[in-house]
């Protein structure tokens, strides 16, 4: 049980870095998700290979608290590795479901990681264990696992071509087998994927930043619906899919990604001070005094909405970056106190002022209250909320940890009856057309939307299988009892 900030945030699902053809590998795997720790705290793994054998470490906690020791790294031998960070979502952050998840089948072991979620993973799973499968997991990952090794292909990429194929949902994985490292990205590019070279190694990752650490050149991004197959002789690619537009996940823009990280083609912290200009545009309250982040993710938006309005920014907020998601285990008496241990208000800039707050999104309200709370209890005359991302009203399946829709508080509430219930002066969330104009189009192209946007549309783009049939009760156990984690 954690404090009430932590249940109040969206949280991504996992990170994953690649290398082919380095000694370093392992090294420079636990330096990628070192950078990549934003995107999952609970748990990492690094599988490497050297030729002939595989070799892995995974632990529970952070990367630092596990792969700092030259023990470990020197342990994982070889010149291709990968890695992963784990995010896990229903109480399933047990070992066992820690990737990369690694297997040995007839033509010899094969290892994968995955950021994502598969929305037919449980009937892809009863499938499979009437056929005989046996599950050492709950993780969705592993069905993949099973569709590889029942394949009757005779390549690694045919193979992985036939499970993907019968996989739905937004995803990203990274399989190493048969001395090559193979990466594919979702048919709609939905979860993000890049390439980057370092010298004569080639790396596939999550996000840029993971390249910056260890001084490799970007290259591009992986395409949607792209396989990319690394092994000695080079690089190549294929698409296993029928071609369909790209719509990767425009949340990644205002929330998930690195500030310093490039996601198809776009600065994530351009655009996020474009989306804080938008916003101004829309919304600026008149009279206000002063701009104030809701740190850290609320900060480049916060510094594009003063340099629009011409209203001073400062920070009005201060966050303590010492306090982790299980700091302590409060009692109710101190539950209270969550957001203190993360955020402190400046009350010197704050008292007699008229303040906008910017933050990434209102969740379930419970944080936005208590940031307003304190903001005022520092005298503040005024607080003024707003937010850079429509109200997020319905829950995603595409490898994003959301409430179920109806603890979503856009889900039944409108802006006005929200700003009541967190206690401002004002809300307001940048349109969804402002939103599209910040990341570089003229507007939401509603016929055919260029970004996968359901948390605030409800508009998802590929099936959801399990959920419609847990909906309409033919699903034979209910998901959550089954615990299949997204990865």
């Amino acid at each position: 049980m954690g404090f009430e900030y932590d249940s109040d945030k969206l949280h991504e699902e996992c990170g994953v870095f690649g290398v082919f053809g380095n000694e370093n590998a392992a090294a420079l795997t636990a330096l990628g998700l070192h950078a990549l720790q934003h995107r999952g705290q609970e748990a990492a793994g690094i599988v490497t290979y050297d030729g002939d054998l595989f070799y892995a470490h995974k632990a529970l906690g952070l990367v630092g608290a596990n792969f700092s020791s030259q023990s470990i790294i020197d342990s994982l031998k070889g010149y291709a590795a990968i890695g992963h960070n784990r995010y896990a979502t229903t109480g399933d952050g047990m070992l066992r479901n820690v990737q990369p998840l690694y297997a040995d089948m007839s033509f010899g072991g094969f290892a994968i990681a995955h950021n994502g979620n598969l929305t037919n993973a449980h009937t892809l799973r009863q499938g499979l264990v009437k056929r005989g499968a046996i599950f050492q997991s709950t993780s969705d990952t592993e069905t993949i696992v099973h569709l590889v090794a029942t394949s009757d292909k005779d390549t690694i990429p045919d193979r992985l071509t036939d499970a993907v194929r019968e996989i739905k949902g937004g995803y990203a994985l990274l399989a190493c087998a048969e001395d090559q490292l193979i990466g594919v990205r979702d048919a709609y590019g939905i979860r993000p994927l890049v390439l980057g070279k370092l010298d004569d190694t080639y790396i596939l990752t999550s996000e840029s930043c993971a390249l910056d650490i260890i001084g490799a050149e970007f290259i591009r991004d992986i395409e949607a619906g792209e396989m990319v197959i690394i092994n000695k002789e080079g690089i190549t690619s294929k698409f296993p899919f029928k071609k369909r537009q790209r719509r990767s996940c425009i949340f990644e823009y205002i929330y998930f990604a690195r500030p310093d990280s490039f996601m198809d083609g776009q600065s994530v912290y351009e655009t996020r001070k474009n989306i804080g200009i938008e916003l101004a545009r829309e919304a600026c309250p008149e009279g206000a005094d002063l701009v104030v982040p809701v740190p850290d993710s609320g900060t480049p938006s916060a510094i594009g909405f003063a340099q629009e309005s011409g209203i001073p920014f400062e920070l009005g907020i201060i966050r303590n970056h010492y306090v982790g998601r299980t700091f302590i285990e409060p009692g109710d008496n101190v539950r209270h106190l969550g957001v203190k241990l993360k955020h402190n208000a400046n009350s010197r800039y704050l008292e007699g002022k008229s303040v906008v707050l910017v933050d990434d999104s209102i969740v379930r309200g419970t944080t936005s209250r208590k940031i307003v709370e304190m903001v005022r209890e520092a005298g503040a005359r005024e607080v003024h909320m707003r937010i850079s991302s429509p109200p997020t009203s319905h829950s995603c399946f595409y490898g994003i940890d959301t409430p179920n829709s109806n603890e979503l508080l856009a889900h039944t509430k409108n802006a006005e009856e929200i700003c009541k219930i967190i206690k401002a002066d004002s809300l307001a969330y940048i349109s969804l057309d402002g939103l599209y104009r910040a990341v570089g189009e003229t507007k939401r192209n509603n016929d055919a939307p260029q970004y996968c946007d359901a948390c605030f549309t409800g508009e998802y783009p590929v099936d959801l299988v399990d959920h419609d049939k847990k909906m309409t009760g033919t699903t034979v156990s209910d998901l959550r009892e089954h615990k299949i984690s997204k990865d």
